[in-house]
């Protein structure tokens, strides 16, 4: 595959040694690649085949979510349970357990209806869980698909995991997952440290970072002073050249609205219009792939907004309210807007076309407007500065460029922390 613009070649950072002496199932090899079609294995699927391996009879906590399931389409309660691990507690990130809540909508604890097992949320009256919630575990098993972007909010929960279970003295293990734009893309703004705390701007580096929930869980973790006990059991055919297509997995939602991977392929860039007055796609049958707004001019921002590995397509809609999207933006209003269709998924650079997009729009439209001034926008970065440079009218790929030091540190900083080639 063609090897993209910000991308590093960091080469084999762990020897089969390493896998085996710590990181990976007490009785499997060192993960191999998949050959050209063949399905990518996941962490859950690992210890399903190892019967339970090292996990086998722990008293566990389980961080999972509707995505959390094997190609079959077992869920990680049911499977970890089947092969004698005592799941005693259950962990829900934003969107609850089974995915049901809307974004930003404060979810309670609770029991498991399927189960009967406790429940409790982290995204509700707290984001990390009590001492009282860790009681009686030897083991949290964080068993997430992440969306490979620092404000999809799964991975800022399970670093705010870190502290409490190191105080507790219970091990966190991570059952990896692909990242679905692959571990070579990294770009974006680091997060400015002065800002206050925000859970879409927890992980550190740029805003795209090319890791695996497990690797950047690893690298969260070595910068702490006093570091929980974290094993990851990795990934079996992945590479990082691998976007999601190439895995030859199924996607299945993670959240509500990231409903194919072909959204979660634009969505770094794509979901930075909530920090304005167009709609995202919220309320519409493809989020983040439909945008607009009833103003917008479709066939300027086409041709303005083009981007590598993607075409825009003019479109119409009308947001309509939903479970997924209790109020979006322009409910009800017939939109103008494009259809962002993926044509090479190695190809697509999400965060720059995002800034093209942003870009464009607000050139193009008298009505554009940054939502809160500016201040959604900023959350979701973890920056102002990047807003700043836009009403300042500087080109794109200036903005990018300003990135680029950040970026060269932070692929210094996580290469021995990779589990992946």
């Amino acid at each position: 595959m063609t090897r993209q613009p910000g991308a590093t070649a960091d080469g084999c950072p762990l020897s089969r040694r390493e896998l085996l002496s710590g990181l990976s199932l007490s009785l499997l090899s060192a993960p191999r690649r998949a050959r050209a079609g063949e399905e990518v294995r996941v962490g859950l699927e690992r210890v399903e085949a190892e019967a339970g391996g090292f996990l086998r009879g722990r008293r566990a906590g389980l961080l999972v979510h509707s995505a959390s399931v094997t190609a079959g389409g077992r869920h990680a309660i049911d499977v970890l349970r089947g092969v004698g691990v005592d799941v005693v507690r259950l962990f829900g990130p934003e969107h609850g357990l089974r995915g049901e809540a809307a974004a930003g909508d404060r979810v309670a604890d609770g029991i498991d209806g399927k189960t009967g097992l406790p429940v409790v949320s982290l995204y509700g009256e707290r984001h990390a869980p009590s001492p009282a919630d860790l009681a009686g575990l030897d083991v949290l098993v964080v068993d997430l698909q992440d969306a490979g972007v620092r404000f999809y909010t799964y991975v800022s929960t399970v670093l705010l995991c870190l502290e409490p279970a190191a105080a507790a003295g219970v091990e966190i293990v991570v059952l990896d997952r692909p990242n679905p734009l692959g571990g070579e893309k990294m770009s974006g703004p680091e997060r400015d440290a002065s800002r206050p705390f925000r859970l879409v701007s927890v992980a550190p580096g740029p805003l795209v970072h090319g890791l695996t929930l497990g690797e950047m869980t690893r690298l969260a973790n070595r910068s702490r002073a006093a570091p929980a006990r974290v094993r990851v059991v990795p990934l079996e055919g992945w590479t990082r050249a691998m976007t999601w297509p190439d895995t030859a997995r199924t996607w299945v939602a993670p959240s509500p609205n990231l409903r194919t991977a072909e959204a979660a392929l634009v969505y770094p860039g794509t979901c930075l219009l909530e920090g304005t007055n167009l709609s995202e796609g919220r309320g519409t049958e493809a989020p983040f792939l439909l945008l607009g707004a009833p103003w917008m001019r479709p066939e300027a921002v086409a041709r303005e907004a083009a981007s590598s590995g993607v075409v825009l397509e003019p479109s119409t809609f009308t947001p309509t309210a939903s479970a997924a999207a209790a109020q979006p933006k322009h409910e009800g209003a017939s939109c103008a807007g494009v259809r962002v269709r993926v044509t090479d998924p190695g190809a697509v650079r999400p965060y720059a076309f995002g800034l093209t997009l942003l870009a464009a729009l607000r050139r193009l439209h008298p009505q554009f407007a940054w939502l809160g001034d500016g201040s959604a926008l900023d959350s979701l970065l973890g920056t102002g500065s990047v807003r700043a440079a836009l009403d300042r009218d500087e080109p794109v790929e200036s903005i990018l460029a300003a990135d680029r030091p950040g970026i060269e540190r932070f692929a210094a900083r996580r290469r021995d922390t990779l589990l992946y080639c």
